[in-house]
C-alpha cells in the first residue's frame, strides 16, 4: 500500500509527511494533539545513510518536541546488503537506531509502529520492534526469512517448511502469525485514525510480548527459559 492513502486514512484532519530519498518525516494532527511520523516507504532498504537519518529525526523530535507520541510507518526490505554497508559497519549503524528510538522511550515519547507494507529482518527488528507498540495493517508482509530462502539456508525441505509454518508461527510469515507470537499487538482494520487514537491512549511502557505470546498460543515456552535463564537453573525434562 502508497504511504499516501495510509496517511491519509491515519490523519483525516491533516499532516505535512513528506518523502525524501524512501525516508519519510513529518507532524500530523490527531483529536488528541500533534504526533511526529518517521518512517520508510519503497520497501527500502536499510543501509548506513537511511539508519542514520531515522536516528537523526528521533533526536531531532527529542529536542525540538519534548514528550510527542512519534509513530513509525515501517516499510522494508531488511538491511542492505552491500559490502560498503558491511564495510562501514551497517551493524552498528542499526544498533545506534534502535537506542535511539529506545532513548526516546526512557525520554517520555510514546512511540508506535505500524507496518503497512513489508517488514523483514534487522530493518524491523530495530524499528518497530523497538516501539511500546507495533500494529499492522492486514496485507503487510511480516518475516524474518522467505520459506525458499530458509529451506536453502536450514537445508530443509520447503515442502516441510511449509507443513510447520501451519501450526507454528515461527516459519510463517504475515501478520496474523506475528499477532499469535506476541509481536504484533493488534491487527488495524476499518478507521485507521480511530484505531490509531486508541493506541495512543493505551500506550504501556511495560514489554508484555511473550506473555501475549503464551497467551495467543504462538511462544509457549519463551517465559519459561527466560525464568530459567534468570534463575540461573534450568529444569530438565527426560534425557
Amino acid at each position: 500500500m502508497e504511504w499516501q492513502t495510509v496517511a491519509a486514512a491515519l490523519f483525516p484532519l491533516g499532516h505535512n509527511i513528506t518523502e525524501q530519498a524512501a525516508l519519510l518525516r513529518g507532524s500530523a494532527q490527531l483529536e488528541a494533539g500533534t504526533i511526529e511520523v518517521i518512517g520508510t516507504c519503497e520497501h527500502t532498504a536499510i543501509g548506513v545513510e537511511i539508519a542514520l537519518a531515522q536516528a537523526q529525526a528521533v533526536l531531532a523530535t527529542l529536542r525540538d518536541y519534548p514528550q510527542r507520541p512519534i509513530l513509525l510507518l515501517v516499510d522494508t526490505q531488511g538491511q542492505r546488503l552491500r559490502h560498503r554497508d558491511e564495510m562501514l559497519g551497517i551493524n552498528s549503524y542499526m544498533a545506534h537506531l534502535g537506542k535511539c528510538i529506545e532513548y526516546a522511550r526512557q525520554c517520555g515519547h510514546p512511540v508506535l509502529a505500524l507496518v503497512y507494507d513489508q517488514a523483514l529482518s534487522g530493518g524491523f527488528i530495530t524499528s518497530g520492534m523497538m516501539a511500546d507498540a507495533c500494529y499492522a495493517l492486514p496485507e503487510a508482509t511480516i518475516r524474518v526469512m522467505g520459506l525458499p530462502a530458509m529451506a536453502r539456508i536450514t537445508k530443509v525441505p520447503q515442502a516441510r517448511l511449509t507443513e510447520l509454518a501451519v501450526d507454528n508461527p515461527v516459519f510463517a510469515p504475515g501478520p496474523q502469525n506475528y499477532q499469535r507470537m506476541g509481536a504484533i499487538a493488534q491487527i488495524w482494520q476499518g478507521d485507521l485514525s480511530q484505531a490509531l487514537g486508541a493506541a495512543l491512549a493505551a500506550v504501556d511502557t511495560q514489554d508484555h510480548r511473550i506473555t501475549s505470546g503464551a497467551t495467543r498460543g504462538g511462544r509457549k515456552m519463551a517465559q519459561t527459559v527466560v525464568d530459567a535463564v534468570l534463575s540461573e537453573t534450568i529444569d530438565w525434562h527426560g534425557d
